[in-house]
C-alpha cells in the first residue's frame, strides 16, 4: 500500500484516542510497545483484548471488544491476523459513526474490509505501523534504526 506522507501525517495529527485491538500485556510484544509508545506521545490508547478484559494496562481499562468501549475513539489500530479484520471493522463502524481511521498493522491487510470502511468515509491504512510512521514523519528515528524504547542506548 502506498500512502502519502501528508496523509499519514494528517491522520497522526488529528488522532487523539486509539483503540488498540489485540494489544498484549507482554512488554516484548510489538503490540505492547507500540501502544506504550503512542501513549507516551500523548495519545490515549484504549486496550482491547478479551483475555485481559477488566484488567488495567498502560493506565487504561482493557475491554474485551470494541463494542464495550464507552468512549469515542478516532482510530482503531488492529494487531490481529488479517482474517480477523472484518468483524473488527464491522463492529467499529457500527459503534462509532464518526470513526476517522482504521489502521492495520504491518502484515495485516484485508481489501474487502478496507473498501467497506473507505466507502463510509473512513481513512484506511494497511500494512503499516503508526509508531514507525510517527517516528519517521516527526524526525524521531534514531541513528541505529527504529527506537522501540526497549533497546539500550549503549549499543
Amino acid at each position: 500500500m502506498d500512502y502519502s506522507n501528508d496523509m499519514l501525517r494528517a491522520v497522526l495529527r488529528r488522532t487523539k484516542v486509539i483503540a488498540a485491538v489485540g494489544v498484549s500485556a507482554n512488554p516484548v510484544r510489538p503490540s505492547y510497545y507500540v501502544a506504550r509508545y503512542l501513549g507516551l506521545k500523548g495519545y490515549r490508547v484504549i486496550p482491547v483484548n478479551p483475555s485481559l478484559a477488566g484488567q488495567q494496562l498502560l493506565g487504561e481499562t482493557v475491554y474485551g471488544d470494541v463494542t464495550d468501549i464507552p468512549d469515542d475513539v478516532d482510530m482503531v489500530d488492529i494487531f490481529r491476523r488479517s482474517d480477523a479484520v472484518p468483524p473488527i471493522v464491522d463492529a467499529a463502524l457500527d459503534r462509532w459513526p464518526d470513526l476517522q481511521t482504521i489502521w492495520m498493522q504491518i502484515g495485516v491487510t484485508h481489501p474487502q474490509a478496507a473498501e467497506k470502511a473507505s466507502a463510509r468515509g473512513v481513512d484506511v491504512i494497511q500494512g503499516r505501523c503508526p509508531k514507525i510512521e510517527y517516528q519517521r514523519l516527526f524526525s524521531e528515528l534514531r541513528m541505529a534504526g527504529f527506537a522501540t524504547g526497549l533497546i539500550s542506548s549503549k549499543l
